[in-house]
């Protein structure tokens, strides 16, 4: 049997506790629950029968854990954090089988949080002190508010400040695998011209395009990769930003003016969000649409761009 600490007051009935967990004073573990290693369960906590919780999992004091949770490992949960599994609750009504609230790796859910049942809170993601999540949380991603709301991303690279004058179409800027282009601009006392020649300042020919816009500021759009379609955006009117994910690192640009735009290639996860009211995003795209060239989860996207870089060795 697995050696753990359990304080004099805790009551743990699970026979299934990992090695070095701590569990302090006045927590309640019940007999089906189980707990990986090295956990540290703080000051009176509960724990009901069908909670999983991976190795070095933190729980703060005052918190509960329902039936359905399961926390991947390395997971901390903030104090007085709030956990629901029925969104319909009655007393003395029961459900035979209870949503999953799934906590992914190395994600953190801030203090006095409240989550909805059924939510997946995605890899090192992090949960706002007080925030109300009744969404699923991206990977990576940052909420906050009631009802919780992406602010930002975990671990991102910043877009490198550009000189002042870049000349257009010349040596785009890297941002991971993706670039940043900077257009060509012409200005004179009629007025404003950009533009942009397929093969010049856009690295491939297109086939479509479409523009998104009228996206309220709490939204988000993207969240996919693709398979073999390559895009590039341009913010012309207003702004917003964008993030990209190569699996290993996330980068973030603001999209700020008609004269620069990004190139994503395929098999690069993309984001946009903080659409200003007025942002109008072009977006062009080298093949015509097809719904299977959509990479739209991203534990999926991982696993096939594993596969990518194992074929591409």
């Amino acid at each position: 049997m697995a050696y753990f600490f359990k304080h004099d007051t805790a009551l743990v009935e699970s026979p299934h506790i990992g090695e070095g967990t701590r569990v302090w004073a006045y927590a309640h573990i019940l007999p089906g629950a189980r707990l990986g290693a090295d956990c540290n369960i703080c000051d009176h906590t509960f724990i009901e029968n069908d909670v999983i919780l991976g190795d070095r999992v933190t729980v703060k004091c005052g918190v509960q854990l329902w039936d359905g949770l399961r926390a991947e490992d390395d997971v901390f949960i903030g104090p007085n954090a709030t956990f629901t599994n029925d969104k319909w609750p009655r007393s003395k009504h029961f459900q035979e089988k209870y949503p999953v609230t799934m906590l992914r790796k190395g994600c953190s859910v801030g203090a006095n949080a409240t989550i909805l049942p059924g939510i997946t809170v995605g890899d090192n993601a992090m949960v706002g002190a007080g925030s109300v999540v009744t969404h699923n949380v991206p990977p990576h991603a940052k909420v906050v508010g009631s009802p919780a709301r992406i602010v930002g991303y975990v671990d991102v690279v910043p877009e490198a400040p550009q000189p002042e004058l870049v000349k257009p179409g010349i040596a785009p800027t890297p941002l991971g695998e993706a670039t940043i282009h900077h257009l060509p601009k012409v200005v004179d006392l009629r007025g404003s011209l950009i533009f942009g020649e397929t093969s010049r300042h856009v690295p491939f020919e297109m086939k479509r395009y479409f523009l998104v816009y009228d996206v309220q500021s709490e939204h988000i759009r993207g969240e996919h990769a693709h398979r073999r379609l390559h895009q590039f955006l341009v913010c012309v009117a207003g702004r917003c930003n964008v993030v990209t994910d190569d699996g290993v690192t996330r980068h973030e640009v603001v999209l700020d003016a008609a004269s620069k735009g990004i190139h994503i290639p395929p098999m690069v996860w993309a984001t946009q969000y903080k659409f200003s009211r007025d942002a109008v995003l072009l977006v062009l795209a080298s093949e015509y649409y097809d719904a299977s060239e959509y990479v739209r989860d991203y534990y999926q996207y991982l696993a096939l761009r594993k596969q990518t870089l194992k074929v591409a060795v």
